[in-house]
């Protein structure tokens, strides 16, 4: 019903703004005109952050040391919009960048873009389940001087539960149509915390480290993977999930057809 799009930019395209980010004709646009034409009737969702573009691995712009917030979230604004121009029903800033929200509406209304939803990454905490996807993407932070070492500067700290709450009904006041919680597994209870908060729909995320130690304890022949699949499934929508975006998707719909 819904595919969530995530781009792998090449080394020579990134710089530490993320402009490439911004070519109407780059990877991520001509992806949703892809998918749209090959299924209109597919909803299409589109990764917003700088971290694949960027030649530091950060989701915002670094200077002095320092993650930028509010030069970031113009960029974010023009990168939302050219998914948008190119076809995506749903934009799904993933920075956790102060405000983005609120800019990435008024951007988009004020380019009559009023129908293309926000599905905000409005709990993602400083994980280390993220490890898979950014060796696949090259998203890591690099290890240079005067470069922040991680991303717990702007992504939350995994002890702060309370937090949760008020970044997800910050991004609510700001115009997000559907809230995401990030990771999914370690935060069922930030989930179920939530989901009595608002009567926005919530989302989580199931990420590449629970994606492979799911698939690597089953080619141990620790886990039934399917069994094991399908009661994470299940403990996600328990816990108040409305939307699941996971790696297991075509596992998944292969279980419950």
């Amino acid at each position: 019903q819904a595919v969530l799009i995530f781009v792998k930019a090449k080394a020579d395209q990134k710089d530490l703004k993320g402009t490439e980010a911004l070519n109407p004709d780059g990877l991520m646009q001509r992806a949703i005109k892809t998918v749209k034409d090959a299924a209109p009737e597919l909803l299409v969702m589109t990764d917003v952050a700088l971290d694949p573009y960027s030649s530091v691995g950060h989701d915002g712009i670094v200077e002095n040391g320092k993650v930028i917030n509010d030069e970031t979230n113009e960029q974010l604004g023009k990168m939302a919009l050219g998914h948008a121009q190119a076809g995506a029903d749903l934009v799904a800033p993933s920075d956790m960048m102060d405000g983005r929200v609120a800019h990435i509406r008024e951007v988009l209304d004020q380019s009559e873009f009023t129908d293309c939803g926000i599905m905000s990454y409005a709990a993602k905490y400083a994980s280390a389940f993220y490890g898979p996807f950014r060796d696949a993407l090259g998203s890591a932070p690099v290890e240079e001087q005067n470069i922040p070492e991680d991303k717990k500067t702007y992504q939350m700290d995994p002890a702060n539960s309370k937090e949760a709450i008020k970044e997800c009904l910050l991004d609510e006041a700001e115009g997000a149509d559907i809230l995401m919680i990030k990771p999914g597994l370690p935060y069922l209870d930030i989930i179920n915390d939530v989901s009595y908060q608002t009567q926005l729909p919530i989302a989580v995320y199931q990420v590449s480290g629970e994606y492979a130690m799911l698939k690597a304890a089953a080619e141990k022949g620790w886990l039934d993977h399917d069994a094991v699949l399908l009661e994470q499934l299940i403990g996600f929508k328990r816990a108040g999930a409305k939307l699941i975006a996971s790696y297991f998707a075509k596992d998944a719909v292969r279980l419950i057809s």
